[in-house]
């Protein structure tokens, strides 16, 4: 017998199952919120005269939990622009532009992916996901005036895509453009030789300083450290996390990540600077279709070409639209771009759950052994690490994830996926790879240049090594580093910071003289051209805010670079020499005289100082500051890393005639190792992103007059500097 239902019951039992479902959610909601405020009770957040949070917990998921709330209420936005990034969302709020940043994301792991990984964790790390989504989401539920541009809750499995630290990391290599000529429907941009970003020669470098200084040459007789990234300024808050587990981490944060960065712990520090050892490879395949499938040819077997499909969403004015992908990959890792006739498979490390578990127990190390231990779980890909300890210990690793291949085929360019020979053959060991253990001389220093001079002759020998582990070449910083280091004695944590920056721009000893050279031999008869030749020859290359000289050869070098007649192919050293020996005389006096007209057009004169022109700005929180020549900034007395400034300052115009710095040195630190630990710390700016603040430039004239502020460490200490002590959830001010 069949029975039927009247609509009016029927109605009736839908409202009842809905109002049960509602009345559901609105108990988990409810639960939910009590864990968290049960969790925010366990977690103390102390705010200094800087703004600086000291997060302290009972566990260390607690400590996470306080640490990611305290990031969230310095700057959510880039929080949640970080996520929306490294999960591939991008484009819902930027727009289509950003589709093909959000492909790459997901050829690499699919969000099914990263729930997988995330769930494979070890608990303990588990732990440490869920109380990172955790106090995010709380900072949400207590703050409802925030409101975010996509991403409303955070879900523990996030950090999976996010997970090692560095400006970007490998990813960051693989063309989107590339991506968008194989995947995308406008071929307008042609298929081919896209293959892995290099920098432009003009480019500002990113990367880092780190110098470890053995107690041999300290007043104290102990260790020191410098901690120097070079990034995006305000792309790292400044914390500290403390917890009964044994975590107490200094340092910088990069924005939604819950470990310690680049700092320090009582007994060891570290410093990463970025490597650029080739550990991304690219791989031509040979593709094959047999009965409508996909195959790729490898050794004699064709093997199936793995497809997906990727569904992205992106904003088309007030809409949101979507696009399905077909995506492809082959044992070497996903499709990227295309070579001719080859797909091309772009392989990098992923290890997510690896890779997490290394910068996180980085953070609470004791000692060279424990720290050693620690490196075998080898995910540094794109890092270097400068390391100290309080036993007096200094050292270097030369990244540690380098897989091994075989040293007959090139792997700066593409290599033939069809030959097994050049497959990846697991990794290095640790033992294997480039490091440097309290070397002789004292002192150890990396920025971004060749490992074979980190320690002077006391370096590792570049015969020692597979090609692939160190190819690039020395730079104007690494020259300068070693110059001062080799004088240094007798250091304190202030002679380490005047150390540090050094105004000497060794760059301008190789270009200028040939220019000089120029004019003595040519003799032009032009008086203001013979006045700014001789402020240049009578200069001592130090950048100041005073200097003349210095707006001339920043001027003078950018335009030699941008529209001289070096030969490509050539990197900026060699770029100099060129130009001092080798390009023709005339062309050097004909910029010369061209950067003298443009310095008159943009500032009514051509010997305008230096701080005239090289500013610091910062108006807004937005990512993408809005310079403005008519609005307030403060000059600055430094430099652009490309001509050897260890204190480097990234400026540029930005539809301005002045010079705006966006990166370079942002958080700096110094730290000395002992019976305790001592620090002192700049960042650009301040720490928060809010205008309203007063640490959203409480900083800022004290980074142009390189003013560093003390570390409270210690309780005792951080209490006596305490503006503010709470609990997440209560509403204070700092």
């Amino acid at each position: 017998m069949r029975y039927t239902l009247k609509p009016q019951l029927l109605l009736l039992l839908l409202f009842l199952n809905f109002s049960s479902c509602a009345v559901k959610e609105q108990a988990d909601s409810k639960t939910e919120v009590a864990t968290w405020e049960e969790q925010a009770a366990r977690v103390t957040i102390m705010r200094d005269n800087f703004g600086v949070p000291h997060v302290y917990g009972k566990t260390d998921a607690d400590a996470v939990f306080g640490l990611l709330y305290a990031q969230c209420e310095d700057d959510f936005n880039r929080v949640e622009r970080n996520y929306l990034w490294a999960t591939g969302r991008l484009a819902e709020v930027e727009g289509e532009e950003m589709l093909y940043s959000d492909l790459r994301a997901r050829l690499y792991m699919t969000e099914a992916e990263a729930k997988a990984q995330y769930e494979q964790s070890p608990e303990w790390l588990k732990k440490l996901c869920q109380a990172f989504a955790d106090g995010i989401n709380y900072y949400l539920h207590t703050h409802p005036e925030v409101k975010p541009k996509l991403l409303t809750r955070f879900e523990p499995w996030m950090p999976m895509y996010f997970s090692e630290g560095s400006i970007g990391g490998d990813i960051e290599s693989v063309s989107t453009k590339g991506i968008k000529a194989f995947y995308g429907e406008d071929k307008s941009l042609g298929m081919n030789s896209y293959g892995l970003v290099k920098p432009g020669i003009l480019e500002e470098p990113k990367g880092s300083n780190g110098f470890a200084i053995a107690g041999k040459h300290t007043a104290s007789g102990d260790a020191m450290l410098l901690i120097n990234p070079h990034t995006s300024f305000f792309f790292r808050g400044e914390v500290h996390a403390v917890s009964e587990e044994g975590l107490n981490a200094y340092g910088a944060v990069t924005w939604g990540q819950f470990f310690v960065y680049q700092g320090f712990n009582e007994k060891t520090g570290w410093m990463h600077t970025s490597a650029y050892a080739d550990v991304i490879d690219e791989f031509e395949e040979t593709i094959v279709k047999q009965d409508g499938k996909l195959f790729y040819k490898y050794g004699e077997e064709l093997r199936p070409v793995t497809t997906g499909k990727v569904t992205l969403a992106y904003k088309d004015g007030g809409e949101l639209k979507q696009k399905t992908f077909t995506t492809y990959r082959t044992h070497h890792g996903p499709i990227t771009h295309k070579n001719g006739d080859k797909w091309v498979a772009t392989a990098l490390m992923w290890k997510p759950v690896d890779a997490l578990v290394q910068s996180y127990t980085r953070t609470k190390k004791s000692n060279l052994k424990e720290f050693n231990e620690m490196m075998q779980l080898r995910t540094n890909s794109s890092n270097a690490t400068v390391y100290a300890d309080a036993e007096g210990n200094i050292a270097y690793y030369h990244g540690n994830f380098f897989p091994k291949r075989d040293t007959s085929f090139d792997y700066s360019k593409p290599v033939d996926g069809s030959n097994p020979k050049t497959d990846w053959n697991g990794l290095h060991p640790l033992e294997e790879t480039i490091r440097l253990i309290n070397p002789a001389n004292g002192w150890i220093q990396n920025c971004n240049s060749t490992p074979f001079t980190a320690a002077a002759e006391y370096s590792p020998k570049k015969e020692d090594y597979p090609v692939y582990m160190a190819p690039s070449p020395e730079n104007f910083r690494g020259v300068h580093a070693v110059r001062l280091l080799q004088k240094a004695d007798n250091l304190t944590l202030d002679k380490l910071i005047e150390l540090a920056y050094d105004p000497y721009l060794p760059g301008f000893e190789v270009l200028l003289p040939g220019l000089v050279k120029a004019y003595d031999t040519q003799k032009p008869n032009d008086p203001k051209l013979k006045q700014a030749i001789n402020e240049l020859r009578n200069w001592n290359y130090a950048v100041s805010k005073e200097s003349v000289a210095m707006s001339l050869a920043h001027f003078y070098a950018t335009n030699a670079l941008r529209n001289g007649s070096a030969p490509k192919g050539l990197n900026l050293m060699e770029r100099f020499d060129y130009y001092t020996n080798t390009a023709p005389e005339a062309e050097r006096l004909k910029i010369f005289s061209e950067t003298i007209t443009q310095l008159e057009n943009d500032f009514g004169q051509w010997n305008t100082p230096w701080g005239e022109i090289n500013r610091y700005q910062r108006l807004t929180g937005d990512i993408q500051q809005p310079f403005n020549d008519a609005v307030p900034s403060i000059p600055v007395g430094m430099a652009s890393g490309n001509w050897g400034a260890l204190a480097s300052f990234g400026a540029n115009t930005y539809n301005t005639k002045r010079l705006y710095g966006t990166s370079g040195n942002s958080f700096v630190a110094v730290v000395e190792f002992g019976d305790k630990v001592k620090a002192k710390t700049m960042l650009a700016g301040g720490q928060s992103g809010n205008p309203a603040s007063p640490h959203f430039d409480d900083q800022a004239q004290r980074y142009a007059d390189r003013q560093f502020k003390d570390v409270a460490y210690y309780r005792e200490d951080v209490e006596k500097r305490a503006k503010a002590t709470y609990h997440p959830g209560q509403k204070v001010s700092w």
